[in-house]
């Protein structure tokens, strides 16, 4: 495993947005905008369906995420079945120090959560009003968004090296410590690993 560029017939240059589809706008909105705090920039049809509305939501990087709507369509409260091929889950960053925040806001919109130890970066699972599985996620140490996959190939290497099942907090900072970038840990509260499963 390496970051470098493979041997392909091309090189894509980043994410521009995901679609999923969605159930109807209110419930969307209420979710992305209103708990996690996503600006809703572009509300239009889709131009492949029009009688279906095509959300535009600013994930604040630049990246979008979009959703698939239509008035009348339930929202499913349940837990959403991945086939192969489908999305486990959608994963976003947050800034550390804003975790009782976090923490509160989904509180008092009635969204349960977990909270695990994911041996390089500290998250938080929820749901959407569709079932779909939301993580919020933010690394130990800060890694310059240019040298993300750079820093991560290289903790991967010393995980190897170490013989441990999962790549830690340790390596990450060893594989900063060597491509001499600054470590600077993040105050995050210490809780279990976890072990959400999957079917």
């Amino acid at each position: 495993m390496t970051a470098d560029l493979p041997e392909s017939a091309f090189h894509v240059t980043g994410t521009d947005h995901i679609s999923i589809i969605g159930s109807n706008i209110e419930d969307t909105i209420t979710f992305y905008r209103d708990v996690l705090g996503m600006p809703l920039v572009l509300k239009q049809p889709n131009l492949d369906a029009p009688n279906i509305t095509h959300l535009f939501f600013d994930t604040g990087d630049g990246r979008m995420l979009t959703f698939f709507v239509k008035e009348g369509r339930e929202s499913n409260t349940g837990r959403l079945r991945t086939p192969i091929g489908g999305v486990h889950h959608i994963a976003f960053r947050y800034e550390p120090e804003r975790l009782e925040e976090i923490r509160a806001g989904l509180e008092e919109h009635g969204h349960h959560y977990n909270e695990f130890d994911r041996g390089i970066f500290h998250s938080l699972y929820t749901t959407d009003h569709n079932g779909l599985v939301i993580e919020l996620a933010t690394d130990k140490f800060e890694i310059p968004d240019d040298r993300r996959g750079e820093v991560l190939a290289l903790a991967q290497q010393k995980r190897l090296q170490a013989g441990a099942s999962f790549a830690k907090a340790e390596h990450l900072e060893a594989a900063l410590e060597e491509l001499a970038l600054p470590v600077e840990r993040k105050s995050l509260p210490d809780v279990q690993s976890g072990a959400g499963g999957l079917d």
